[in-house]
């Protein structure tokens, strides 16, 4: 017994020490996370990953939009200075992915998302300067890459929220705040941006359901349901998915009577 004990002490003292994971084991374990829908444990692994190498151009901007979509689980409506502060720190990682490698299309992509979250808790004026960041990073990610469905979403939407406010608010922060590139939005390039983020990737719910509120808003009612109905065919790939399927059930009852 002795023997063994004291064997049992060398082996555990002359043991080679288990390998620590690197940086990119920490990322490979977030996005299999992500794909299984468990954003906190993918949003874990990221920041791990950034713990080793605070530069790693995927962890951040990887993290930054796990930041994103765990906070968009909170609705905007609702005060939250936890949601909020995700928003902010998802900007400052893909800020940091974008200083990490300029010519990657995903680090691009997550900054405009990230800055158009974090600025729904910033006033009107910081809001409407932010506006043009928000759009030439958009651009830079389709720049970098022509099919970059969640770069060409960030644009369709960016036109519909300014289209969505009055003539007087365009007005205004054109006059104003200094949004003078809010003369670049249109109705037609929203849908132009949308209809392509829905044709690079199809089977994504969440661009499906952002075109048919913006088919809602412009009235174009056969159009909305046909994107509507579409979502209750596709199959749960994103965490959010449940919701935006339920989203779509109201979406379309709310407008079954509308021609």
């Amino acid at each position: 017994m002795r023997r063994s004990a004291i064997a049992f002490v060398l082996a555990a003292l002359f043991a080679a020490p288990a390998a620590a994971q690197s940086a990119a084991d920490h990322v490979q374990l977030g996005v299999q996370a992500t794909d299984q829908r468990d954003l906190r444990s993918a949003l874990q692994h990221f920041e791990a990953a950034l713990a080793v190498d605070s530069l790693n151009y995927e962890a951040n901007w990887r993290g930054s939009d796990a930041l994103v979509d765990i906070g968009k689980q909170t609705p905007d409506s609702i005060r939250s200075p936890e949601r909020d502060a995700m928003y902010a720190k998802a900007e400052v990682w893909a800020r940091r992915a974008v200083a990490a490698n300029a010519n990657g299309a995903d680090g691009h992509f997550a900054l405009a998302q990230a800055i158009g979250r974090a600025s729904l808790t910033l006033g009107k004026k910081e809001r409407v300067k932010r506006a043009k960041e928000i759009r030439d990073e958009a651009l830079k990610a389709v720049e970098l890459d022509p099919r970059h469905d969640g770069a060409y979403h960030v644009l369709g939407r960016w036109n519909a929220e300014i289209m969505r406010l009055s003539g007087i608010q365009r007005f205004f922060a054109k006059s104003f705040l200094g949004g003078e590139v809010f003369n670049q939005a249109s109705w037609a390039n929203g849908f132009q941006y949308m209809e392509k983020a829905v044709q690079l990737r199809p089977d994504y719910i969440y661009h499906h359901l952002d075109l048919a509120e913006m088919y809602i808003d412009e009235e174009r009612w056969a159009d909305a349901r046909t994107q509507l109905e579409m979502i209750g065919t596709l199959p749960v790939i994103d965490a959010a998915d449940p919701h935006y399927k339920t989203e779509a059930t109201r979406l379309l009852t709310s407008i079954q009577n509308k021609s």
